[in-house]
């Protein structure tokens, strides 16, 4: 892949991941806090799949995803070992929101991961950035 086709892929998946913290944000106003933990995981999914774009690697499956990002960005220290852990916790609430019947979450929960999709999103942007791929 060229280097301006990989940058407009970065690019256009930075722009997913922003346009789903956004609907995180109006679905939590609108009191839709299983949709918005849905729209808080997907903000962080697009924010790793960009990142992995430089490299050239996709995949369809969010544990391929999540496990390529990991190995590739936090162990290697290039970017912050907590974005471990909000990946974990708004993966686990996405799954329970959209495949658990009886899944509650509250307002709260809800406002802490959209701050954590927020904060892991401007994390990718800043690593991007360095790197002069943004």
């Amino acid at each position: 892949m060229q280097d301006e086709d990989r940058k407009s892929l970065i690019k256009v998946r930075l722009e997913h991941a922003e346009e789903c913290l956004q609907s995180a944000k109006e679905l939590e106003q609108s009191e839709d806090y299983r949709g918005s933990a849905n729209r808080s995981y997907y903000a962080i999914f697009h924010s790793m799949r960009a990142v992995l774009a430089n490299d050239g690697v996709d995949m369809r499956k969010h544990s391929g995803v999540i496990a390529e990002f990991r190995k590739r960005y936090i162990k290697t220290g290039k970017l912050d070992t907590q974005l471990s852990d909000i990946i974990s916790i708004l993966f686990d609430a996405r799954t329970g929101s959209d495949y658990n019947d009886f899944y509650l979450i509250s307002k709260k929960e809800v406002k802490d991961q959209i701050e954590n999709a927020q904060s892991f999103v401007e994390s990718v942007k800043g690593y991007l950035k360095e790197e002069n791929l943004i």
